[in-house]
């Protein structure tokens, strides 16, 4: 895998000059063994007043901005580039109490794993539970990884990507009676399922490297991606991207791990005017290896990559 490098915009337009809220941003990858990060640059127009830095409860790294005066234009431009260490199913080595289904974690990992294990959404109709257990075999157990590549697979085939601009997830149940839903809402239902088969499982907000010449080679490329984590003794937190089908890290730049996709949202503020103030906003993501990045910053003169657009900051 050559370095990769992520620029993300988002630009917030009113009609008139207003008044800017804290914004907090959790824009920079986590950083370990398989990422590490190279250069990242955060440039926000109009300059805040005070930008601080901290570890939220879960280790994220989380920017805070507070601002003064007013604009018609509020800007967050921020650049990284960095060393990603690919991993796939062939990569993972389970304890061997725990390469079949079902299981139980021991007592340390169990504690320390909490509310990671319990579900999170109403399901008064077992719908997700039943529709789990499609993945697993009624008489003796199922290879664990075989249960969690099926589920994750099933999504990829049956269920249709709908891209949305509004914020927040629909709830499992519901994306499965859609059939239909965005990486996020295909994230939480895996989450679910999982977690109603015993597992420990948590959201992950990052980016997407789609390394298709015309950007096609994975769904959900040009926005913020989701995904989900599943902790298997063993190998630890194993990610599963149940947009695309892939096991493993391949493409997948990790930013924000949560309990739950309300906690790792990428970029959020308040700001003070009228309602019909606000004109929108737009987002320009594009993640590309750091060989394109630098021709297309020599190209247009700048230190950075071009961007590309996007519809919506939450997909």
């Amino acid at each position: 895998m050559p370095l990769l490098a992520v620029r993300h915009v988002t630009t917030y337009r009113y009609r008139q000059a207003v008044a800017f809220g804290e914004h907090r941003m959790m824009l920079r990858p986590r950083e370990g063994h398989d990422q590490r990060i190279l250069e990242d640059r955060l440039e926000i127009t109009p300059a805040p007043v005070d930008l601080r830095w901290l570890h939220d409860v879960f280790g994220n790294s989380v920017a805070v901005a507070r601002f003064s005066g007013r604009a018609a234009e509020l800007r967050f431009d921020s650049y990284v580039r960095l060393d990603h260490q690919p991993s796939g199913a062939d990569d993972l080595h389970l304890d061997q109490h725990g390469a079949t289904w079902p299981f139980s974690y021991g007592p340390e990992e169990g504690t320390d794993l909490g509310r990671t294990i319990e579900r999170h959404f109403p399901d008064p109709d077992r719908e997700v539970d039943r529709w789990a257990r499609r993945f697993t075999r009624e008489n003796g157990p199922t290879d664990t990884l075989e249960v969690l590549s099926g589920i994750t697979h099933a999504i990829r085939r049956e269920f249709a990507y709908i891209a949305r601009e509004d914020g927040g997830t629909q709830a499992p149940v519901r994306t499965l009676r859609l059939g239909s839903g965005t990486c996020r809402d295909f994230a939480v239902l895996m989450m679910e399922a999982v977690r109603s088969l015993g597992f420990a499982a948590r959201f992950v907000s990052g980016y997407l490297y789609s390394p298709g010449r015309d950007g096609s080679g994975h769904v959900g490329g040009g926005a913020t991606h989701a995904w989900v984590r599943v902790y298997l003794p063993g190998a630890g937190w194993v990610e599963f991207d149940p947009t695309n089908g892939i096991v493993g890290n391949r493409d997948l730049i990790r930013v924000a791990v949560a309990r739950q996709a309300s906690q790792a949202v990428p970029l959020a503020g308040t700001w003070t005017g009228f309602p019909s103030d606000s004109l929108g906003m737009d987002v320009e993501v594009h993640v590309t290896s750091a060989e394109q990045a630098e021709a297309a910053g020599a190209a247009a003169s700048g230190n950075a990559p071009a961007p590309g657009r996007a519809a919506a900051a939450l997909v």
